[in-house]
């Protein structure tokens, strides 16, 4: 949008350029034209005159005055000798102009271009002799017959020049202009999208899932309204938000209790019952009170994860991925699977995340690993420093992702089969991508090298 401000606007004060400078170098070029014909006519019929004299007098007044005029500007004066009066000056070739002057008496001029002008200026101009009778009393000079000619030939390379610092002076002239104006464009262009550049920071963040975010209401008054009612919009929405989250939470909790009771319930029936089908019902019955557990549990942890109760601190990574592989490779060990650290941080890497986060991530991303593993398949768990980030990887070898299902993965509540036949609770990724948002990271997944999914976190670098 600023750019497209800034183009109506350069646009704007080009055309009111246009129409102010252009008719004004026209006018002066035009009255430049006007001025230099009308200079060399007068001369020109000066020099007529005194060659329509015919006398001696006349004639070396006629050949002062042009070898001057020849000296003092770049015209060239050409004459047709008269009677007595032959001055030492060139005299003009035959042409239209020329015997247009000598029949008919009429004054000519060529510019030698149909374009603003050519190289040279003709002006030809009869001499008129005395009438037969001699001149009457307050007769006009010059009214006889046509006796010769005077051509001035007034080269225009001095007008071009003037004609280049005109145009020259108001092409720069014009740049300048443009140029401020495209600087000045593009203050007030910021200024005025700055309340919608606002907005779409509050957006962004309220699309990355950050409910607080706020858009300061300033502006045009327009701008001010859609402020104030996309601020109400949030306000509400983080509120029906929060009481959701307080709402599963306190579900969550609460049916812990029960589900750990119905749970020793179901494992005392079995204890005491010998008849086969009761007791593959109850383990059935026990099953479906596991997964419902794993579920609230999950719903408890994701509430939690979302009220960001608490702050990002330097914790060692180290530290964290070999106590959570400690725990997790006697479950390994007996499907076959093989759990592999392979890191290039050092010992005392540190990386932002909230107390317990990382550690429920790698459980969680772990437990799907495993779950996905085939027997005697390796889990290959990898730390790699990239700049102000730590990239941690978890590799299985298992059946992997199709593109749609990566799409859905972090989805609540989508589930994926895995080789040994267990379902998930569908919270598991979902969780993961919250707690490493909260901590200011990001997770992705991606194709393993020679198959199997990877699950890449990225976590801000703590020093």
């Amino acid at each position: 949008m600023n750019r497209q401000l800034i183009r109506s606007y350069i646009l704007l004060v080009a055309v009111a350029i246009f129409l102010f400078t252009v008719p004004v170098a026209f006018t002066l070029t035009s009255q430049l034209r006007g001025d230099t014909l009308l200079s060399v006519q007068r001369e020109a019929k000066t020099m007529a005159l005194l060659l329509g004299n015919g006398d001696r007098t006349s004639c070396d007044a006629l050949e002062r005055m042009a070898r001057a005029y020849g000296r003092e500007t770049p015209g060239k004066v050409q004459v047709t000798p008269v009677g007595a009066c032959h001055p030492g000056l060139p005299a003009p070739a035959a042409g239209t102009d020329l015997t247009r002057a000598l029949r008919e008496g009429t004054p000519a001029n060529d510019w030698g271009s149909d374009f603003i002008w050519g190289k040279h200026l003709v002006v030809t101009v009869p001499a008129h002799g005395q009438p037969a009778a001699g001149r009457q009393a307050g007769e006009e000079p010059g009214a006889g017959p046509v006796v010769g000619a005077v051509r001035v030939v007034y080269a225009t390379s001095d007008m071009t020049d003037r004609l280049w610092l005109i145009w020259g002076f108001r092409a720069g002239l014009a740049a300048l202009v443009l140029a401020a104006a495209a600087a000045i464009g593009a203050v007030v262009a910021r200024r005025i999208t700055r309340p919608l550049r606002e907005l779409n920071r509050m957006a962004s963040r309220f699309s990355d899932g950050d409910l607080t975010a706020r858009s300061p209401v300033t502006g045009p008054p327009e701008t001010q309204t859609l402020a104030r009612t996309l601020n109400q919009g949030a306000e509400r929405l983080d509120t029906l938000v929060a009481a959701q989250r307080i709402f599963v939470a306190d579900a969550s909790h609460q049916l812990r209790t029960p589900l750990t009771a119905l749970r020793l319930s179901l494992d005392n029936i079995a204890d005491g019952v010998d008849d086969e089908f009761v007791r593959e019902d109850v383990e059935q019955a026990t099953a479906e009170v596991v997964r419902m557990s794993r579920l609230v549990n999950g719903l408890l942890v994701l509430a939690r994860a979302e009220a960001k109760g608490t702050a990002a601190e330097p914790l060692s990574l180290r530290d964290i991925v070999e106590e959570r592989l400690a725990v997790w490779r006697p479950a390994a060990d007996e499907r076959g699977v093989t759990i592999v650290l392979r890191k290039s941080v050092g010992g005392r890497q540190l990386v932002l995340t909230s107390p317990g986060h990382l550690e429920q991530v790698l459980d969680n991303v772990l437990s799907n690993a495993l779950e996905v593993s085939p027997d005697d398949g390796t889990i290959t768990v990898r730390a790699d420093a990239q700049g102000n980030e730590v990239v941690l990887s978890v590799l299985d070898e298992g059946p992997g992702m199709s593109g749609p299902e990566k799409s859905r993965a972090f989805d609540r509540f989508w589930r994926g089969q895995g080789l040994t036949g267990r379902g998930g609770s569908g919270l598991g990724l979902a969780v993961v991508r919250q707690l490493v948002m909260d901590d200011g990271g990001s997770v992705t997944l991606r194709d393993a090298p020679g198959g199997g999914l990877e699950v890449r976190i990225r976590l801000r670098a703590g020093g």
